[in-house]
């Protein structure tokens, strides 16, 4: 995901011809401006602003916002969906693939906490906004990467129910874990790691046969 560079004052405006940096630039300082002031709160403006660019100057790289938040969306779920493919690709039965997954994922969210709101936890006509449908198709993806080690684990006999059902438990767990622990920070949570083993034991006991 994109990296948050240093901030320049918004009156210091940067050379032209700065190309992927800059744009990688404008996409991490909407991540954090659409979380903090929400799709509707968030301006070309503002984003430039943050940047040190004129709004003209930001509409070489973005049309307008919604095509940035889809940006923001596809370059997520990218991320993951490599990922996904890389775990697949790697040794191990249905079981060590599905924990290396989960794990994955998990702290993808961590790692990248602005990303994660955006892709999971903003509202479906924020993301209407922009270009349909990169983002949504590979989200869809990235799911089905998952469903499908799910569905393995079914064929060798180790659920306890349907592939479809346990997918969405485990996703759902995992999810819950993360964005908890993002949007309320300031809980007396205990050790994140303790945590999120406990969580992922509890969730393969329950759905995974012994």
């Amino acid at each position: 995901m994109t990296v948050s560079p240093s901030i320049l004052p918004r009156s210091q405006r940067k050379p032209k011809g700065e190309g992927y940096a800059r744009r990688a630039e404008i996409l991490a300082a909407a991540e954090r401006i659409f979380v903090e002031h929400g799709y509707e709160g968030a301006t070309i403006r503002k984003i430039a602003d943050e940047v040190g660019l004129s709004s003209t100057a930001l509409y070489m790289h973005f049309t307008e916002k919604g095509e940035i938040l889809q940006e923001i969306c596809r370059q997520a779920f990218a991320a993951l969906l490599e990922m996904n493919q890389a775990i697949v690709a790697e040794s191990g039965g249905p079981e060590e693939r599905l924990r290396r997954m989960l794990r994955a994922y998990i702290e993808f969210g961590f790692a990248n906490p602005n990303a994660y709101r955006l892709i999971y936890m903003t509202r479906p006509v924020e993301l209407q906004h922009g270009a349909p449908s990169a983002a949504q198709e590979l989200g869809g993806g990235l799911y089905r990467s998952f469903e499908a080690v799910v569905e393995d684990a079914e064929a060798t006999g180790l659920l306890r129910g349907d592939a479809r059902t346990t997918a969405q438990a485990l996703w759902a767990g995992c999810h819950g874990v993360v964005s908890l622990i993002i949007t309320k920070p300031h809980f007396d949570w205990v050790d994140r790691e303790t945590l999120v083993t406990a969580l992922l034991e509890g969730l393969f006991a329950g759905l995974l046969k012994p």
